[in-house]
């Protein structure tokens, strides 16, 4: 680890910068313990500010082309995103639910929990936010997010110092245990991922092309859209109802005998509206469909120009 002592003094903020950048591009290269250390070892108030500013530059480089990204390509985007993810069926759905929740408030809290940056500054996009708006916001939250570590890397400095000597003499063989056990934790994400979307295999899809047959020739099964805070800003197929998720059974606007159920989602696999499907069937419901790609595909199809 002393080489990351002698390239932060040489480099100083521009490594900060660097590594900043490229996390919150959206790469797996955690920048906090970076600022951590930059904060510990800056070695004055001039190093201290130069590693918060290219800190804050570069997130809000990331996070700008983020944010144009997600206004032109909307849902598309999100769910591209979501499938580099070990929780790609409630990514999508957590990721929207925080921001419709608190709007662009989010930006402020955003870059603290793993994977939801990117994702947050993509909805700000996606929901029309004005660029000033979100811009204002991110600086903010990413001044802060910065500053944190900064903060504590300088409060103590000598911790930190005392780790990087202790990381230096065992780092080898920590990161070789630390290796092994996130390669078992992705195994088993994965193993269960797998058993679930094998289980949710059975619910059948239903293609937006023939659910616009439906519409067309005046059949009327009901539509549930899983989305959540669709009500309030996201945009959805004409008639459907918004529900939640995990809402008792007991709830959800369903007659006794439905023509038909379609339920939709912005999730891969459809496997939120699968789960919701599967819990229908259980109770006793019949003709019940996900609706395949989502309500991205049927407005493709229905040439609403909506994503």
């Amino acid at each position: 680890m002393h080489d990351i002592q002698t390239l932060l003094a040489l480099y100083g903020g521009w490594l900060v910068f660097l590594n900043v950048l490229v996390e919150q591009a959206g790469l797996p290269v955690p920048a906090y313990p970076m600022l951590i250390a930059a904060g510990a070892l800056a070695g004055g108030a001039g190093g201290w500010l130069a590693a918060w500013l290219l800190a804050t530059l570069a997130c809000l480089l990331a996070d700008s082309a983020w944010y144009m990204a997600g206004r032109r390509y909307g849902g598309r985007l999100l769910e591209l995103v979501c499938k580099v993810s070990l929780s790609q069926d409630s990514c999508i759905r957590q990721t929207q639910k925080l921001y419709l929740r608190v709007g662009v408030r989010s930006l402020l809290v955003c870059k603290f929990m793993p994977g939801a940056g990117a994702l947050s500054t993509a909805m700000a996009g996606l929901t029309g936010t004005p660029y000033r708006r979100f811009l204002a916001y991110d600086l903010a939250g990413s001044l802060i997010w910065a500053g944190s570590a900064l903060l504590l890397g300088a409060l103590f400095s000598d911790v930190v110092g005392d780790v990087l000597a202790l990381l230096a003499t065992y780092g080898p063989l920590g990161l070789a245990l630390l290796a092994f056990l996130l390669l078992i934790y992705v195994l088993m994400r994965g193993l269960r991922r797998w058993v679930l979307v094998r289980r949710l295999r059975r619910i059948p899809r239903l293609q937006p092309e023939e659910l616009l047959r439906w519409q067309a020739a005046g059949r009327a099964p009901i539509v549930l859209d899983v989305r959540p805070g669709t009500g309030a800003a996201l945009p959805r197929i004409p008639g459907a109802i918004a529900v939640d998720l995990a809402a008792p059974l007991a709830e959800l606007p369903l007659a006794e005998q439905p023509a038909g159920i379609v339920i939709y989602c912005a999730c891969p696999n459809e496997i939120s509206a699968a789960r919701l499907a599967a819990r229908l069937r259980a109770a006793g419901y019949s003709d019940i469909w996900a609706l395949q790609g989502g309500y991205d595909a049927w407005a493709r199809l229905a040439g609403t120009g909506q994503s």
